[in-house]
């Protein structure tokens, strides 16, 4: 399978990556592709075919990939990433919120609304019955 993009763009894109950055990032972006293709088959769609009939969506497809592999890479691998910190002083209190609780990879919703593959649901609640009880 193909991947949605490589080293060379998310040095395009992003910023210039150490060797070891390079080897993860690899990695990452095969990691990132199947993801990618999984949630398009769970909305039901083939995202290779969508990429295929419209050429656009290759590019952004190529930006999302780079996203999630530089947000991937920027997430700390030797300690838990903090998005929000606390400090108290005479109390002795610490708190934060981690940016990926568990660590790993994580692909926004709004990422894959880009890609147009987020699943779209539907659905009406009556509060009104009929007289066999059931809903209007």
């Amino acid at each position: 399978m193909s991947t949605y993009a490589t080293i060379d763009d998310i040095t395009a894109i992003w910023r210039q990556m150490t060797t070891e950055e390079q080897t993860r990032a690899q990695q990452i972006i095969e990691l990132v592709s199947a993801s990618l293709r999984i949630e398009a088959k769970k909305a039901g769609k083939d995202l290779d075919a969508m990429i295929a009939a419209d050429p656009d969506l290759g590019i952004v497809a190529k930006s999302v990939t780079v996203d999630v592999v530089a947000r991937t890479l920027m997430t700390s691998t030797d300690s838990e990433p903090m998005t929000q910190t606390s400090e108290s002083a005479m109390g002795y209190s610490v708190s934060g919120t981690y940016l990926v609780p568990g660590g790993g990879l994580f692909i926004k919703k709004s990422e894959l609304a880009r890609l147009g593959i987020r699943r779209q649901r539907y659905g009406v609640i009556s509060p009104y019955k009929d007289i066999n009880g059931e809903a209007i």
